[in-house]
């Protein structure tokens, strides 16, 4: 059974985040991460999908190498983002305002050859 990392704070939204594709490798080889995310960022607005990219960079990506996770500040194009099993551009991509209990899905799509 994996082991799964929790980070928490004073007030939060639980998440329940997942990375597969090869993504996990930036993330301490873990897929699932439960995540109590601040509700709101660092200017004070509700937390959004945007926000959690960085929070997971700052906070959770143990790996060097963020640039195979992010480019110019959003998740790189070739990884495909899930909010509750829908496509995250249905959902306002990263202006989505995450709630509690949703479950966010990174899949990279990009194979090396």
């Amino acid at each position: 059974m994996e082991r799964a990392s929790v980070i928490k704070s004073r007030e939060d939204v639980p998440l329940n985040v997942e990375f597969a594709g090869g993504l996990e490798m930036l993330f301490c080889d873990q897929r699932k991460h439960y995540i109590s995310l601040p509700n709101t960022d660092e200017n004070g607005q509700p937390a959004t999908l945007n926000f959690l990219v960085r929070f997971l960079c700052e906070h959770v990506m143990k790996d060097h190498r963020k640039e195979l996770f992010v480019i110019d500040k959003t998740v790189r194009p070739g990884i495909l983002v899930l909010v509750n099993d829908a496509d995250w551009e249905l959902e306002g991509e990263g202006r989505y305002v995450l709630q509690a209990g949703d479950n966010i899905l990174f899949v990279s799509t990009l194979h090396g050859g």
